[in-house]
This record gives structure tokens, C-alpha cells and sequence, in this order.
């Protein structure tokens, strides 16, 4: 058990070194596609025989670069993203074939458009509702020519088999991941709430499925005969701690250890990148599409209206992970989260009877000292 930390770095090293493993199955013959958001169905890419990888959009280094053609008060993500782009300094857009992205917030879609001029750049159209008929057979129509486009673009067929096999695969590693991050649920958690991001986000940068799939299990494995044996570098004491909002990728450093340092522990990521985009499988008893194009459209994001979906999960997790406060981030300029604070709020002190923060902030370190200050007050009223 004394290995964990280098098998956490494992995931770390994938998404620092990936662009190796990329340029490798590029050398290969392999075709790459990459994409930035949870909306995109990576089954449908796998069964094209391609490999689905997410694009650098984590670093404030390029966005100076990028608000040469974007507006400056527009959300960090969405100009880092444009910025890598525009710069050439993203290995993963550079070996990527085409980029695949979706019709959720009026920035991004807005910056597609100027993204098609630099990569081939595919757009779903993803409906702004899920509680309508019509919503879902628009979906599954974006799905369906989202296969036709990668058929042409790459010269093959995808087959129901290849849908199916895509599916499964997926799911194994979303069951994986869910019974990593739900160890959060223990008390103390045998994991810091950083090393869960770490491999949340490195399972992003992995592109052998079975290898990852092997090393999850050796961690949670460990993990769990960890906390049987009492062992744990999180007091048992530590306020628990849910975080909810925008993609913290670019802010987990600011965010995540900012909490832990003041003593407390986050249990759980409510974020695009943990329960929101991992909770559901993908049904593998009916129509591989219909299945796929479902289970992406209840992705409960705030670009959603109505979006009662993410309070509910919420809720849900405020209970299952016992925690003792929510802190919702806002990356700057994002309005859709923005204007959901109200909502969360709500959801968290009114029905859960539990402490609520929100954060909003960008990619820049200037405003650390403030958020340390915020946190740390806000876990001493816990």
C-alpha cells in the first residue's frame, strides 16, 4: 500500500505524457479525435476504430493569444481552449484528426465556429431541454450524424456490434471510476480529495481502457484494505466537503488544495469530470444508439433548462457522502452556473440542511489569497 501515491501519480504522468501515446498510435495509423466536453459520445468514436482524447484547455498560458479574436470577459476555459488552438501548443489538437464539440453554452458554440478555420471542427446540436419528445429524437439525429461524419472521415462502417462493444467498454470503466470516487463515502475517505482528481482527470489522457481498468482496481482494492486496516492520512474529523459547478481542471490547485490545506477533506466532485458525466451507465439491453443518445442528453449541466437534474443529484450525494458543506465554483463569465448558485443554494441549506459557498474565479493565481481567506472562514463556521 506504501505504492498508492506512485499509482496516483500514474494517472497524473497520463495526462502530463499522453501526447506521447498519441503521437504513438498516430504513427500507428490510429485516428484521434478530440473533444472538450462530457456531451461528446466517446462510444461512437471507439466504434469507428478512433480514440476519443480531451483537449488542453486547463492553463491561463495561452489566453492572451486568444483574446486577440475572443472578447476578455468571456470564461477562461473557453479561451484557454481557442487559445491552445490558435498557438499550436496543444500536442492533443495537433495530432487530433478533427475536434468534436456541442452546441452547450453561447461562448463555446460561438468558438467553434472560429476553431473550424484552424482543425476540421464537427458541432452537435444538443437541445436545450431534456424533458421533451422532441429533444431526445433531435439528440439521437446528432448521434446518427455524428456517425455518418466519422464514417466519411474516416472511410469505415460503425456497426451495431461496434456500438455494443464501445458500450460496454465505457460502462466498465464508468462502474470503475464510480467505486473510486465513491470511497468518499467512507469515513475517514482512504483518498484526499486531490488524488481523486487526479485520477478522475488522468482517466482523460488513457488510452489503453484494460490497463487503466487493471490499475483501478488495484487502487481501490488497496484503498479499501487500507481503510479497514485504519489507515488514512485524512482525520476522521475533516469537515467533509462537495464540490459542484464548472470544470475545475483549470482551477484544482486553486480549489481543491486550497480546502485540504485548511484541514478539510472533499469527498466528492459533482463536476463535469466526477458524478455528473460518470452516475449513469449506458443501457445495454436496447438500441445501442437510442441508449447512447439517452444517456448523454441526462448529462445534468446548467446550459439544461429546466436543469432539476443536477439539484437532484446533488441532493442526493449532499446525503450519500455525508457532508458538512457544498462549494460551488464558477469559472468567470459563466453565466449558465452563475445564475444556478441560486438554485444550489437552495437545494443545499433549505432541503439538505447543509453549508453553501460559492466561488467564482479564473485561472489566474491573483485572487488566491482571497479564496484561501473565503475557505478557510467558511470552514470554521462547519
Amino acid at each position: 500500500m506504501n505504492d498508492l501515491p506512485e499509482k496516483f501519480e500514474e494517472f497524473e504522468d497520463a495526462r502530463r505524457n499522453g501526447f506521447l501515446t498519441v503521437k504513438n498510435l498516430k504513427d500507428d495509423g490510429k485516428n484521434i479525435v478530440g473533444m472538450f466536453c462530457a456531451y461528446t459520445p466517446k462510444e461512437v468514436i471507439y466504434a469507428a476504430g478512433a480514440y476519443p482524447v480531451s483537449l488542453c484547455a486547463t492553463s491561463e498560458e495561452t489566453i492572451p493569444d486568444a483574446e486577440k479574436h475572443l472578447p476578455k470577459n468571456l470564461c477562461p476555459l473557453i479561451k484557454a481552449s481557442y487559445g491552445y488552438a490558435l498557438t499550436d501548443k496543444c500536442p492533443y489538437m495537433y495530432f487530433s484528426d478533427m475536434v468534436v464539440g456541442e452546441t452547450t453554452c453561447d461562448g463555446k458554440k460561438k468558438m467553434y465556429e472560429l476553431l473550424g478555420e484552424i482543425k476540421d471542427t464537427h458541432v452537435m446540436q444538443l437541445p436545450q431541454t431534456q424533458d421533451k419528445d422532441h429533444a431526445m429524437k433531435v439528440w439521437r439525429s446528432e448521434v446518427e450524424f455524428f456517425i455518418e461524419k466519422l464514417e466519411k472521415k474516416f472511410g469505415v462502417k460503425v456497426t451495431e456490434d461496434n456500438l455494443k462493444e464501445a458500450i460496454k467498454l465505457t460502462n466498465e470503466e464508468r462502474i470503475l471510476l464510480k467505486e473510486f470516487y465513491g470511497l468518499g463515502k467512507l469515513t475517514p475517505p482512504p483518498v484526499t480529495g486531490y488524488e481523486m482528481f487526479q485520477v478522475l482527470n488522468g482517466a482523460n489522457y488513457t488510452f489503453d481502457k484494460a490497463q487503466q481498468n487493471a490499475r483501478l482496481r488495484t487502487i481501490i482494492d488497496d484503498l479499501k484494505r487500507k481503510h479497514e486496516d485504519g489507515e488514512s492520512q485524512v482525520s476522521v474529523d475533516a469537515p467533509r466537503i462537495i464540490i459542484t459547478g464548472c470544470p475545475i481542471g483549470g482551477v484544482a490547485d486553486k480549489i481543491i488544495k486550497t480546502i485540504e490545506d485548511a484541514g478539510a477533506v472533499v469527498v466528492a466532485n459533482e463536476n463535469c469530470s466526477g458524478a455528473k458525466n460518470l452516475e449513469e451507465l449506458i443501457d445495454e439491453s436496447t438500441d445501442p444508439v437510442d441508449a447512447i443518445a439517452k444517456k448523454y442528453l441526462n448529462i445534468p449541466c446548467s446550459v439544461m433548462t429546466p436543469n432539476n437534474g443536477r439539484g437532484e443529484l446533488l441532493k442526493k450525494m449532499v446525503e450519500e457522502y455525508r457532508a458538512d458543506g457544498v462549494i460551488d465554483v464558477i469559472l468567470q463569465a459563466c453565466h449558465t452556473y452563475n445564475v444556478e448558485t441560486h438554485q444550489m443554494k437552495n437545494v443545499v441549506t433549505k432541503e439538505g440542511k447543509k453549508s453553501y459557498m460559492s466561488i467564482e474565479t479564473g485561472y489566474s493565481p491573483s485572487d488566491l489569497g482571497q479564496i484561501k481567506t473565503r475557505i478557510e472562514a467558511f470552514l470554521e463556521l462547519l
